[in-house]
């Protein structure tokens, strides 16, 4: 029998004790992992060590239809709330909303010659912008993934 084996066998309350404890969400191990939360916006982020990388939804991208262009972030300090770059798509134009204040570090210079890429990939490659956070608390008030489908959900 190996060692682990062994170990879960023998300790199975502390083991999913020490994972309980690792993985919860002010533990020091869950700040080095990304965590992903959405906005009412619909705009999602995935922060991981400290930077935020900010995107459009699935759900945002259908909404808007063929995404035509984009307009990228500036690298400056943005608040929450701040406008921090829009997207255009045959149907309409919709502003996107820094879901966190820092200073936005790095945009995603990829979209503007291919804004498809939104309808194509949301939630990975097509990421708007990366902000430092000035305070991960601000990520506490953004919905978790369960409560972003049901927000979705009741809306419609």
């Amino acid at each position: 029998m190996s060692l682990s084996a062994l170990s879960s066998r023998l300790f199975p309350t502390m083991r999913s004790q020490a994972m309980a404890r690792f993985a919860a969400p002010g533990s020091s191990f869950a700040r080095f992992y990304a965590t992903k939360k959405y906005t009412p916006e619909h705009e999602w982020i995935e922060v991981e060590n400290g930077v935020a990388t900010i995107g459009i939804t699935n759900h945002a991208q259908e909404a808007l239809g063929e995404i035509v262009y984009v307009e990228a972030a500036e690298l400056k300090d943005v608040e929450k709330g701040d406008t921090i770059g829009s997207v255009e798509s045959v149907k309409a134009a919709s502003d996107i909303y820094a879901p966190i204040s820092g200073k936005v570090i790095e945009v995603n210079t990829i979209l503007g010659d291919e804004p498809g890429l939104l309808n194509s990939n949301p939630e990975d490659s097509a990421w708007l912008c990366k902000i430092e956070l000035s305070s991960e608390d601000e990520i506490n008030d953004l919905f978790s993934e369960a409560d972003y489908k049901k927000f979705c959900e009741e809306s419609h």
